[in-house]
């Protein structure tokens, strides 16, 4: 119980001052760089990196140096997370080319920003470290240890609208990301690839094809993106069963598990 507890106060405390430090220098450092003659991409992910410190220590001070890169399920299988991901987002890719123009006046910058960065960044900072911790290291359940995170990235989407109904609409759509991108994330082992991936994906197909103005999208948009989210839960649940694998995430995970 006191390891639990302490895992939860570095934690937090951690993504706290992670999101102090974000909100006042991300924008200054990002600006630094870009003057020093970096591009637009890269300062976007090396000013996340530096404003990110303070979770890399935490996990250092939690795990200790040897077991950094698995706390964070860094050490999974890229390749796997690769090809589970491209399978489950064909239904976005295809049938956004069939619905929707292709954005030629998508840049290389974007795609680093809206694609890389936020499938990297996003899973790694939310996922892995604010989700995973509690839920790997301490009696936390799937629920309080996603709740949290959750509220907090849906919130962070939306300066998308200014509409109540929109906005709504927007909070729950990431909201409902987040708890999936951490239920697919534990049942595959932990392995942060898989929702980096998937991540990568969906927000890559969205951006070439225009498929919305902001992460809420219209209905052309989301029936292919509810059958990409379908794939992701069958398919999940048809590898753990091959596999004789029991559900990460079941009863007894569910709010508190067992000492």
């Amino acid at each position: 119980m006191r390891n639990t507890f302490r895992i939860i106060i570095i934690t937090l405390a951690a993504f706290g001052l992670y999101y102090f430090f974000q909100q006042l220098f991300f924008r200054d450092i990002r600006h630094w760089m870009i003057q020093s003659g970096l591009n637009a991409g890269v300062s976007h992910l090396f000013s996340y990196l530096i404003t990110g410190i303070p979770l890399f220590a935490a996990v250092l001070i939690i795990h200790g140096p040897r077991k950094f890169a698995g706390s964070l399920g860094l050490n999974g299988s890229a390749g796997k997370g690769f090809v589970f991901a491209l399978l489950c987002t064909l239904p976005m890719l295809l049938g956004y080319a069939l619905v929707f123009e292709f954005d030629r006046g998508i840049t290389l910058n974007q795609l680093l920003m809206g694609a890389v960065v936020a499938a990297l960044i996003e899973e790694l900072y939310f996922r892995a470290f604010l989700f995973g911790q509690l839920f790997r290291f301490t009696r936390l359940g799937f629920i309080p240890a996603v709740l949290a995170g959750a509220l907090l990235f849906a919130s962070l989407h939306l300066y998308q609208s200014n509409e109540f109904s929109t906005l709504t609409g927007i909070f729950l759509t990431t909201f409902s990301g987040a708890v999936l991108f951490a239920w697919v994330m534990s049942e595959w082992q932990h392995n942060l690839w898989v929702p980096v991936f998937l991540h990568f994906f969906m927000n890559l197909f969205w951006m070439m094809f225009s498929a919305g103005d902001n992460a809420l999208g219209g209905w052309y948009a989301n029936i292919f993106r509810a059958i990409t989210i379908a794939l992701i839960i069958v398919i999940t649940i048809l590898y753990k069963r091959r596999n004789g694998e029991r559900m990460e995430i079941n009863r007894e995970t569910l709010w508190m598990k067992k000492r």
